[in-house]
C-alpha cells in the first residue's frame, strides 16, 4: 500500500474518531509528499517528536509563566500527597520511556504496532496520543512479563 493512501485513510480514521491531531498530522505529512519535499521527511522523522514534547511542555508550563501558580502553591503540593505520588509518578514514567527508546532502537518496526495501537486508542478509547515512547515503555514491561509468564510453563 502506497504512502499516500495510508496517509488518506489515516485521514478518514481521524476524522471518524474526532482525533483532529490524527488528522492534521497525516494531511500535513502527505502534503509534505504531494509538493515534493520528502527531503524533509527524516529531519520531521529525527525533529517531530522533540518539537511535539517542546510545545506539550510550553503547555504545561504556561501556568507558571503567567503566575497563576505561586511559589508557595508549588511547595504546597509537592508537600502533598497527591504531589508526592506525582514525583513517583513522574520518575516511573521517565524511566518506562527510556525502556521504550530502548526497545525501539532494538526493534524499529515495533513503530507499526504502536501507531497502529495509537489510533485504536484514540478512535475507540477516546485516548490522547502522547507519544511513541511511553507506548513503547509499556510494550517492554508487557513483552518483559509475557516473557516471564511463558518461560514458566
Amino acid at each position: 500500500m502506497s504512502g499516500e493512501i495510508v496517509l488518506v485513510v489515516l485521514i478518514i480514521i481521524g476524522l471518524i474518531g474526532r482525533s483532529p491531531i490524527i488528522s492534521t498530522a497525516a494531511c500535513v505529512l502527505l502534503i509534505v509528499k504531494l509538493i515534493h519535499l520528502e527531503r524533509f521527511l527524516p529531519a520531521i522523522e529525527r525533529r517531530g517528536l522533540e518539537l511535539g514534547l517542546l510545545f506539550l511542555t510550553f503547555s504545561v508550563l504556561v501556568p507558571f509563566a503567567s503566575e497563576r501558580i505561586q511559589s508557595k502553591e508549588m511547595i504546597g503540593a509537592l508537600l502533598s500527597w497527591p504531589g508526592i505520588l506525582a514525583l513517583v509518578g513522574g520518575a516511573i514514567a521517565t524511566y518506562v520511556n527510556g525502556k521504550g527508546l530502548e526497545m525501539l532502537r532494538f526493534d524499529p518496526q515495533l513503530i507499526v504496532g504502536l501507531v497502529v495501537g495509537s489510533i485504536i486508542g484514540i478512535v475507540f478509547m477516546r485516548g490522547i496520543p502522547v507519544g511513541p515512547l511511553m507506548a513503547a515503555g509499556i510494550t517492554a514491561i508487557l513483552f518483559k512479563l509475557f516473557k516471564l509468564i511463558a518461560d514458566r510453563f
